[in-house]
């Protein structure tokens, strides 16, 4: 395909890594100048003005921020048959839009950094043929409803970073009795990373449910010193904005 990537933040970065591989024909924004000189050598994309990224795709993957969005995407001119797939997080499919006419927004995807090296995870809203064929091969799409649901998994999505964190002051405790720090962590980030990817949560946490075991007592510690209401608050709050 020609693709054509407007906005080069950390998450589009990441997807012109994951895709350079695929034979594309590649037109990156000169926008993040850094982030295009690196891509142009590494992996041999064109670098433009967005006009000419505009003028050079049939398909546009479009990762603005939201304080520019409009005033960028309002100055360019589209053309019909042109696809758009829309990464920004805030704007809807109809505000993108009607700034994109007569191209064609066809989803709303939300990828994670890792989508560089592929296995990575991708939310995605609206029509599914493109982003699978595009973002598919190495990646698995979870196809959400509609973009109020995406909201929800938004949210939801950013148990990460406190999952992260936990492992982090663990790892660090753990340093602190005397282990060695660079070991500590990555045994604690392969030991939850395996865990959570061979069996369902639930599944899990019945095995680690040994009547006294560490597991046990710390997990039932961290509820009833306010982790799982204090999750849940936090998600709510998320979900009003």
């Amino acid at each position: 395909m020609r693709v054509g990537i407007l906005g080069l933040g950390t998450i589009a970065t990441a997807v012109v890594e994951g895709i350079a591989q695929d034979g594309h024909q590649i037109t990156v924004s000169e926008r993040s100048a850094a982030n295009a000189a690196r891509l142009a050598a590494e992996h041999g994309v064109t670098v433009a003005p967005n006009q000419a990224v505009v003028d050079a795709s049939d398909v546009l993957i479009v990762a603005l921020t939201d304080d520019v969005y409009e005033a960028a995407l309002g100055g360019l001119t589209f053309r019909e048959g042109q696809q758009v797939i829309s990464l920004m997080g805030g704007p809807s499919i109809a505000a993108v839009q009607a700034l994109v006419g007569p191209a064609i927004v066809s989803a709303k995807v939300l990828p994670f950094p890792s989508i560089a090296q592929g296995g990575s995870q991708v939310m995605a809203c609206g029509e599914m043929a493109l982003v699978s064929e595009l973002l598919g091969a190495r990646n698995s799409i979870f196809q959400i409803g509609s973009e109020e649901e995406l909201h929800h998994w938004i949210c939801a999505q950013a148990v990460l970073s406190p999952a992260v964190l936990m492992v982090r002051e663990a790892a660090a405790w753990l340093a602190e009795q005397g282990a060695e720090p660079v070991e500590s962590e990555r045994f604690l980030r392969e030991l939850v990373g395996s865990s959570l990817l061979a069996s369902p949560c639930d599944a899990t946490l019945r095995a680690l449910d040994t009547p006294g075991g560490y597991n046990q007592r710390l997990r039932q510690h961290m509820v009833e010193t306010g982790m799982t209401s204090g999750l849940l608050a936090g998600l709510v709050k998320l979900q009003q904005g």
